[in-house]
C-alpha cells in the first residue's frame, strides 16, 4: 500500500512539474508528443484516429512520401510533409512567434528507426538538429519527433530499417500500411481538458458588456453584467484581440475574442511492400524467357516466309 501511494505521488509530481514547465516555458515545447506518450500506449485509436487530434482541433493537410516497395534489412526514407503558411505566427506566453511542428509515423510491426551508424550521410544532413525517437520501449515501430521549429522543417525525413523475414518470422513478405499524423502550431485543449490560450474565448453568460480593462501584463478582463445585476469577469489572455465593446449584448458561447489558432493537425496513410528479392530475380528470369521466346517466334516466322517465297518463285 505504501509503495503504491509513493508511486502515485511520484507520477502526479512528474506530471505536475511537466505541465507547469510547459505553461511557463511554452517555447521549449513540452506539449506534444510527450502528452500523447504519457497518456496513450498506442497513439492510433481503434477508429483509426491519431490521438493528436484530441488537442489540435483544426484540420490541416499532411503528406507522406515513401517507396512503394523495399527489400529486407534495407534503409529507406519516409518523408513527412507538413505544409503551412510560414508568415503565420502563433500565440506564445509573452509574444507571437513561428509555428512548431511535430509528427508521428506508425510503421508496421518489425519496421523501426534505422541505427545511426547505418543511416546514409545525405539523410543525416537533412535531419541535422532533428531528434527522432521511438514512441516507447514496447512500440519501437512508432516514431515521433517534435516539437521543432517549423520554418526549416516542413519536410521531415524518417530513416527506417526494414525487417528481414529470415530473422523475424512475424514479418512475412506482404503489403503493409503506414499511418502518419502531423501537427503545426499549438493545441487548443490541454490533456486535462482545459483550454489553452490558443483558442477563442467565449462568453459564459448572457448579458451586457459593462467594462473592459487591460492589466500590465497585457491580459484583458471583460466585465459582463447579467440581467440579475451580477457582474461576471471573463479573462482574455495576452495576444488575443477583444471583439466586444462596452454596451454590447452578448449571449452564452458567443465569441468575445478572435481565434488565434493558425495551426492544426492532419493524418494520412500509405502502403509499402516488403519485397522478396528472389521474387524479383524470378520475375526478371521470367521476363527474359518470354522475350527470348517472342524473338524465336519472330525469327521462325521470317524463316517460314522466306521458304514460302522461295517455293512460289520456283
Amino acid at each position: 500500500m505504501a509503495l503504491s501511494r509513493i508511486k502515485n505521488l511520484c507520477c502526479n509530481l512528474t506530471f505536475g512539474l511537466s505541465a507547469s514547465f510547459a505553461f511557463l516555458f511554452p517555447l521549449v515545447g513540452n506539449a506534444f508528443p510527450i502528452y500523447a506518450q504519457q497518456a496513450y500506449a498506442n497513439p492510433r485509436e481503434a477508429n483509426g484516429r491519431i490521438v493528436c487530434a484530441n488537442c489540435h482541433l483544426a484540420s490541416k493537410t499532411t503528406e507522406i512520401e515513401s517507396p512503394s516497395a523495399v527489400l529486407p534489412d534495407s534503409i529507406f526514407e519516409a518523408v513527412v510533409k507538413i505544409p503551412y503558411d510560414t508568415k503565420a505566427q502563433q500565440v506564445l506566453a509573452s509574444d507571437k512567434g513561428g509555428l512548431n511542428v511535430g509528427a508521428v509515423v506508425i510503421l508496421p510491426e518489425g519496421f523501426k528507426l534505422a541505427p545511426n551508424k547505418r543511416v546514409p550521410k545525405e539523410i543525416k544532413e537533412k535531419n541535422k538538429g532533428v531528434y527522432i525517437t521511438p514512441y516507447s520501449a514496447k512500440a519501437d515501430n512508432i516514431l515521433v519527433v517534435g516539437p521543432i521549429a517549423g520554418d526549416n522543417h516542413r519536410e521531415i525525413p524518417f530513416p527506417v530499417l526494414a525487417p528481414d523475414p529470415k530473422t523475424n518470422k512475424n514479418t512475412p513478405f506482404l503489403k503493409y500500411p503506414i499511418y502518419v499524423g502531423a501537427n503545426r502550431g499549438r493545441g487548443q485543449v490541454n490533456p486535462n481538458g482545459q483550454k489553452t490560450n490558443n483558442t477563442v474565448v467565449t462568453s459564459t453568460v448572457t448579458g451586457q458588456v459593462d467594462n473592459i480593462t487591460v492589466s500590465a501584463n497585457g491580459e484583458s478582463t471583460v466585465f459582463i453584467k447579467e440581467n440579475s445585476g451580477n457582474i461576471v469577469e471573463q479573462k482574455v489572455p495576452k495576444g488575443l484581440d477583444v471583439l466586444v465593446k462596452p454596451g454590447k449584448i452578448v449571449k452564452v458561447d458567443q465569441p468575445i475574442s478572435n481565434d488565434p489558432n493558425v495551426g492544426g493537425f492532419g493524418q494520412t496513410e500509405t502502403e509499402i511492400v516488403l519485397q522478396d528479392p528472389f521474387r524479383i530475380i524470378g520475375y526478371v528470369i521470367f521476363t527474359f524467357v518470354v522475350i527470348v521466346c517472342q524473338l524465336l517466334l519472330v525469327f521462325k516466322k521470317k524463316q517460314f516466309e522466306k521458304v514460302q517465297a522461295a517455293e512460289m518463285n520456283f
